[in-house]
């Protein structure tokens, strides 16, 4: 199998159309006899299964490490817990608090304890599913309910992938470290945003981060005949590639509301983005040019 190609699709903000338009193009390239995996990133909040509708064959827990101390063998010294950054153990007089939700899994404190009295012990945050679904090799990552930290999520969902030769990775919306584990080492980001003061606003902040990480990167605006043409302006100014413009449909619209894709109502829209596909191959074969630099 070719080593597989990457592409994020990212936005600077939720509800921009990113996860329609990643369910849509990798149908599409199944339609075409592309061999295509599927991966939602937005491990807190996936909904990539909704269009997809997969048949789940494979589900397996994600764990970290988190400490256990054997009481019998600390002295209270302490420095468990003056190297915690995070506050995740804390060491009275005769009693140690461990708080596992806030642990990020450093192993600092088994490493320091002059006791070796704290072992590393597994604890679920959530789970990574996959299946078929529209001819789709589908993969997702779910945070538990009540857990805040999702980079170890999304970076074993990524590890888990058996790659196809066209990987398209549903991000999480905004710019914070799920979205960069999420995007990071890709060959190309499509940003998708739309033609709103917010959108603009939000679509800076997307390619300050993608610029910093040295992506190529390109825009995608979505109901791209509403709003104003700020967001034009900004890309014209920038340099910033626009490959496809989305134009408001009320089917669309209903399409969405009821868990349909919007291809399956407008077979010229499966054309743009498998055109969108070929030119976004075209700049990743041909060295991976699109809006690196200011």
């Amino acid at each position: 199998m070719k080593q597989s190609v990457k592409i994020a699709i990212a936005s600077g903000k939720g509800g921009t159309g990113k996860t329609t338009l990643a369910t849509n193009l990798a149908a599409v390239l199944v339609k075409r006899n592309e061999d295509v995996v599927y991966i939602d990133c937005d491990v807190e909040e996936p909904d990539g299964h909704i269009f997809f509708n997969p048949d789940i064959d494979s589900r397996r827990p994600v764990n970290v490490l988190v400490p256990k101390v054997d009481m019998s063998r600390c002295n209270f010294c302490g420095k468990c817990s003056e190297i915690c950054e995070y506050n995740a153990i804390a060491v009275l007089s005769d009693k140690v608090m461990v708080f596992p939700s806030l642990c990020h899994s450093c192993g600092g404190c088994s490493n320091i304890c002059p006791e070796q009295a704290i072992d590393e012990i597994p604890r679920a945050i959530g789970s990574i599913n996959s299946g078929i679904g529209q001819g789709v090799r589908f993969y997702e990552g779910r945070l538990n309910i009540g857990e805040a930290f999702a980079p170890p999520v999304t970076k074993e969902l990524r590890r888990s992938v058996a790659w196809s030769p066209v990987a398209l990775i549903d991000a999480p919306p905004g710019t914070s470290c799920p979205v960069i584990e999420a995007v990071r080492e890709t060959d190309f980001v499509i940003l998708v945003t739309e033609p709103t003061p917010f959108g603009l606003n939000d679509l800076k902040l997307a390619v300050e981060m993608t610029r910093a990480l040295k992506l190529p990167f390109g825009v995608v605006i979505n109901r791209s005949d509403l709003g104003d043409d700020r967001v034009d302006e900004y890309c014209r100014e920038e340099g910033i590639d626009i490959l496809l413009r989305i134009p408001f449909e009320r089917r669309f619209a209903e399409a969405y509301s009821n868990g349909l894709m919007p291809l399956a109502v407008d077979p010229v829209y499966a054309d743009k983005l498998y055109a969108l596909h070929n030119d976004i191959m075209k700049r990743i074969h041909n060295g991976g040019t699109g809006n690196t630099q200011r």
